[in-house]
């Protein structure tokens, strides 16, 4: 073998590293973007659950004030 022919082996080898070493780089990125992408599902559960419990108590609201005017027209029919 001659030193061109090992120096262009040693070149091969060295951008294989380098290649390699790319790859593992883009690899530990798509886990931190797969990582915030849970963060973010994760965020949009509590949201709709917020959402779920402001709505609860819109409806908990409406049901309090309508109950009592339905008892005062159910007493006043039977008072007439």
């Amino acid at each position: 073998m001659s030193v061109d022919t090992l120096a262009l082996s040693v070149d091969t080898l060295a951008l294989l590293v380098d290649a390699m070493a790319l790859l593992v780089d883009t690899l530990a990125l798509l886990v931190d973007a797969l990582a915030l992408l849970v963060d973010t599902l994760a965020l949009s559960v509590d949201a709709l659950a917020l959402l779920v419990d402001a709505m609860a108590l819109q409806v908990k609201r409406f049901v309090c004030t309508l109950v009592p005017i339905q008892r005062g027209t159910v007493l006043r029919s039977k008072i007439s």
